[in-house]
């Protein structure tokens, strides 16, 4: 295993150019996962080809690699390309996505690696002795994984930031340094920037919908039960859940049916027209800013003309999720994660989530408790709202990214951007549901997401409705 935040080339690897675009341009171009499977299968690419690209990005000396990979191992996925090309040689695959590169969130165990969280205080904790579920799966498929992404340290916020290892820059106006949206920092900067052409994030209150929107790519979480969490470190484990970044719908359906372990058929794409999508009203359209209701407007335009059926509905107790989850109160189940060592260990914390682990260090049990019947009962009335309709749809986040000088300069600017990001995304974690983010910019905008969601274990038909969205709102 390489050390932390590699600087120097992979030997064997001369960083530079990928297809003479410089790294940072990738994610104009990015390949849909079954473009590249078809090409491993008819042989104009190979699995070693692939995994060499994504060492080149790894290790661009004027890239992003630095700080959106935390760990990799070149040797190791060369080898790995190279058994799936063997096989595929013999006439056998485990999947038809076997031999990508992929790269992983440094929250989930992987067998002989040590899983930091994105902080330095697990930095020499004990490597892990087998891989989490999620990763046995991908394995099993023949994905190669590539390397561990940088995030927020233990996940804790939604811009990205992260003060140990630095933050990568939002492939949008790379020239000013704009956030990468979070906590799945690292893992949106690999696929925008060819270090992997997909990755797995975890999202407990929008972190990998909001990279996702932020950086221009298209992000699924799941219902959070779909996906089983253990060897992942936790941050929330009433919201927690796992799921791809990638260049479009697709590309999730087919990440997503390896983790949910249900490959056995196709997502089919439901016709937009008569698609019955509802629009809320209260809260989650607040004080957007112009180009992201711009983009939003242009998208129900086009959604309309192509025949889908879009109803305004009030959803009012979204408003009501502020008032239950008071002071962050669900949260409270992070603080039973670090509470045993965050006393003797505060210093070795970025001084944010030090600061937000502290503010729900003192929700008593009763407040718990009675927060958990809050948001069943919520749950329960939001259900009856959305029976109706074939998915909700709304802004990702209210508005593009911010520069990330901004947010290291002022702790206020950045509590405040933060709980912005998260506003939207947020909710529907609370509410138990599933939800994809699909491109809705125009070029000539930094990159926004429309938030589509399903209902709760209606994962599939999200994303049927999911592929007939992106087609029509992201057609040229």
């Amino acid at each position: 295993m390489l050390p932390l935040l590699p600087t120097a080339p992979v030997t064997g690897h001369q960083p530079g150019t990928i297809d003479g675009v410089r790294p940072e341009r990738q994610f104009a171009r990015m390949t849909p996962l079954a473009t590249l499977s078809q090409k491993l299968l008819n042989g104009t690419v190979t699995s070693r080809e692939l995994v060499d690209r994504a060492l080149d990005a790894i290790t661009a000396a004027d890239g992003e690699g630095p700080r959106a990979i935390l760990q990799y191992d070149a040797k190791r996925a060369i080898a790995a390309a190279e058994a799936v090309d063997a096989l595929k040689k013999a006439g056998y695959a485990p999947s038809p996505l076997a031999g990508i590169p992929l790269s992983v969130k440094d929250l989930f165990d992987i067998a002989g690696e040590v899983t930091t969280a994105g902080s330095v205080l697990l930095k020499n904790a004990p490597a892990a002795e087998k891989d989490a579920p999620a990763i046995a799966r991908l394995r099993r498929a023949g994905l190669i994984l590539i390397g561990r992404t940088n995030m927020t340290e233990f996940a804790y916020s939604g811009v990205g930031l992260n003060s140990h290892y630095g933050t990568p820059k939002n492939p949008y106006d790379r020239n000013t340094g704009r956030i990468p949206g979070g906590s799945s920092s690292g893992a949106a900067v690999s696929v925008t920037d060819g270090m992997a052409a997909a990755a797995i994030g975890t999202d407990t209150g929008g972190s990998i919908r909001i990279p996702s929107a932020l950086c221009g790519l298209t992000g699924f979480k799941p219902t959070a039960r779909r996906i089983p969490t253990d060897g992942v470190y936790p941050l929330c484990e009433s919201l927690d859940s796992i799921g791809p970044l990638a260049p479009t719908v697709s590309c999730c359906a087919a990440i997503d049916g390896i983790l949910s372990g249900n490959t056995s058929r196709a997502v089919p794409e439901l016709p937009v027209s008569g698609l019955r999508l509802a629009v809320p009203q209260a809260y989650v359209l607040d004080d957007l800013d112009q180009d992201v209701a711009k983009a939003f407007e242009a998208a129900l335009s086009r959604l309309s003309d192509a025949g889908a059926q879009i109803t305004e509905i009030p959803f009012e107790c979204l408003a009501d999720i502020p008032r239950i989850n008071a002071n962050g109160g669900i949260y409270a189940e992070a603080w039973a994660v670090h509470e045993n060592q965050f006393g003797a260990s505060r210093d070795q914390y970025d001084p944010r989530v030090a600061a937000r682990l502290e503010r729900v260090s003192g929700i008593s049990a009763t407040e718990y408790i009675k927060l958990l019947q809050a948001r069943a009962a919520l749950i329960a009335e939001a259900d009856d709202i959305t029976a109706p309709f074939d998915a909700a749809i709304l802004p990702t986040t209210p508005s593009s990214a911010p520069p990330i000088a901004a947010l290291e300069a002022d702790e206020e600017v950045y509590v405040s951007i933060n709980m912005r990001m998260l506003r939207n995304t947020f909710c529907f974690n609370f509410l138990d549901r599933c939800a994809l983010t699909i491109p809705m910019h125009q070029p000539d905008m930094a990159p926004s997401g429309l938030m589509v969601i399903g209902e709760t274990m209606g994962d599939t038909r999200l994303l049927s409705a999911g592929l007939a969205i992106e087609k029509t709102i992201r057609r040229a």
